[in-house]
């Protein structure tokens, strides 16, 4: 199991696994990804308010198809206000309750990179450094400038730090998502697992 920021789980392994680590999962509000098979177990504690089929796609070093045609530039925390409008407008059920000050946190910890046109952000992605394995967090763009590759130089820049740093890239991508899908098979992106992910409350007893 691997948590995040005190709202995150990823449970991972045989549903006799995921039952165990479930009963570690004390939080009362949550993201969470587990086996597609162990939803029947997720549920009996977590009553689910937003729940999507979940793509983990691996990038093998050696295996990368880069194409950064527009520069990004590294952001930091100065930069929240922007990340979130564009992350909002992205995706609204998922990301619409955001805050600039969460996101002014992960623009410290993580690895952002963003492509700016007349001094304003288009388009960001993120990235967590690990040794074994990094995962591109979050990719977004403005929908009045989709179409232009800026994912596809994003995620390529992103890809580019990470192979520095471990020999496997991971991304996760919602299952319907097939213009998302298209980029990262794009940069060099193989489907590996699906996962359930939900955002859910735990069920009063």
């Amino acid at each position: 199991m691997q948590a995040y920021a005190d709202a995150i789980a990823q449970l991972r392994g045989t549903r006799e696994a995921v039952e165990k680590l479930l009963d570690s999962v004390s939080l009362e509000k949550v993201e969470l990804q587990a086996p597609l098979d162990c939803e029947d177990i997720v549920t009996r504690k977590y009553t689910p308010q937003i729940r999507h089929e979940l793509v983990l796609m691996t990038l093998k070093k050696g295996e990368e198809n880069v194409q950064v045609r527009s520069q990004p530039v590294r952001l930091g925390p100065e930069d929240a206000e922007e990340v979130v409008e564009i992350m909002r407008r992205a995706d609204p059920d998922w990301w619409g309750d955001m805050t600039a000050e969460n996101r002014r946190e992960s623009l410290e910890r993580t690895y952002w990179l963003g492509i700016k046109r007349d001094g304003k952000i288009v388009s960001v992605g993120n990235a967590r450094f690990a040794a074994f394995g990094s995962n591109i967090g979050v990719v977004a763009t403005d929908e009045r400038y989709r179409n232009m590759g800026y994912a596809t130089s994003i995620v390529s820049a992103l890809v580019q730090e990470i192979l520095k740093k471990s020999p496997h890239a991971l991304i996760h991508v919602l299952s319907d998502n097939v213009p998302a899908i298209r980029v990262y098979s794009k940069v060099g992106y193989k489907p590996y697992k699906n996962y359930l992910l939900i955002r859910a409350e735990r069920i009063k007893s």
